[in-house]
């Protein structure tokens, strides 16, 4: 999301014309820029893709399987936050929503005094949830380099007979004077130790 805007830009979705102008009138009230009103989730992704809204709020009877495959789509390849107006208010309808990445979903119709407050927090759990996402990434790629530097030390022990610490003082020599991190002189140990055996 653009840091340099003033306001932000949101993309309305809603099959119904006077219910998405009462939307607009809240929003325009709070100072947000309505950049795009669509009538349906169709083609959501490419529109985002092409406006880059901030925020993306649907107002929708029922999230009917279509709206949350496109939902889904636009999660995977294009995130933003999304809020969601549902008359549907079941568990099952919840979770479907949630799962298909809705930052918050809203039973019972709009409350034009409350959508400043509901984006707000739409906005707020996405960047929690992308922040602990990226974190969990990272302890993915920390751990996955840890198994390949230490099974890199172990071969060179083997092959070249040196200790623990001489292994992966070596690495880290290699890895100062190649201006490399230490996973990729593991992973090019491994490669070339590979070649070796076969």
């Amino acid at each position: 999301m653009s840091k340099s805007k003033t306001s932000l830009t949101v993309m309305l979705v809603d099959d119904q014309p006077a219910r998405a102008a009462l939307l607009e009138q809240a929003l325009l009230d709070h100072r947000y820029q309505v950049i795009a009103r669509l009538t349906s989730a169709a083609g959501l992704a490419e529109h985002v893709a092409r406006l880059e809204p901030d925020v993306i709020i649907i107002d929708i009877e029922s999230p009917d399987r279509d709206t949350l495959e496109h939902m889904a789509s636009l999660h995977r390849d294009n995130p933003r936050p999304v809020v969601m107006f549902s008359g549907e208010g079941d568990t099952s309808s919840i979770e479907r929503a949630m799962r298909a990445g809705v930052s918050a979903y809203i039973v019972d119709g709009l409350n034009p005094t409350r959508v400043k407050t509901i984006v707000d927090v739409a906005i707020a759990r996405f960047r929690e949830y992308h922040a602990l996402r990226r974190e969990l990434e990272e302890t993915r790629t920390q751990l996955a380099d840890r198994k390949q530097i230490d099974r890199a030390k172990g071969l060179l022990m083997k092959h070249r007979n040196l200790s623990e610490d001489q292994a992966y003082n070596a690495m880290r020599k290699m890895a100062m004077d190649r201006s490399q991190k230490l996973a990729e002189v593991a992973n090019n140990i491994i490669a070339v130790m590979d070649l070796l055996d076969s």
